[in-house]
């Protein structure tokens, strides 16, 4: 019998992936980054009436569907996420955590309910360009 599953298949979630990366910025910081409307368009899309509160249903204009299910100011997002395309929703989890050094914080994007192993490595990807976007927005922005 082979007992070798797929890289990032679980009993309970199907398909997960998460990306983390250390950032040179204070966790307030990291999440106005995150949160201004060039950040979330990074991560979420262009939702011009995305509000980032508890509940809150959004649509972008890429198609992109979801709701905000934890919002916790400086810490974490959870919310399920559809981009166009996509046969199921999945949840996606943003993490701020605080690094060991001072004035570095860690970002996770965290995705689970993906469908298949080609989906995860898709949204490998995705996530990391995100978080390369990200700081690339920071350097341009000069939030520091």
């Amino acid at each position: 019998m082979n007992t070798n599953k797929p890289v990032g298949l679980t009993a309970s979630v199907g398909f997960q992936i998460g990306v983390r990366r250390t950032l040179p910025f204070f966790q307030e910081e990291a999440w106005e980054l995150l949160t201004s409307t060039r950040g979330r368009r990074l991560w979420l899309g262009d939702a011009a009436t995305a509000q980032i509160v508890k509940g809150h249903k959004f649509v972008t204009q890429e198609g992109t569907t979801g709701e905000f299910r934890v919002v916790k100011p400086l810490e974490q997002l959870r919310l399920s996420w559809q981009p166009a395309g996509f046969p199921n929703a999945s949840t996606l989890q943003i993490r701020l955590l605080p690094a060991a050094s001072p004035g570095k914080t860690t970002i996770s994007f965290h995705q689970e309910k993906l469908d298949s192993a080609e989906q995860r490595e898709a949204m490998k990807e995705h996530w990391e360009e995100v978080i390369s976007g990200l700081l690339a927005l920071a350097e341009d922005k000069s939030i520091r």
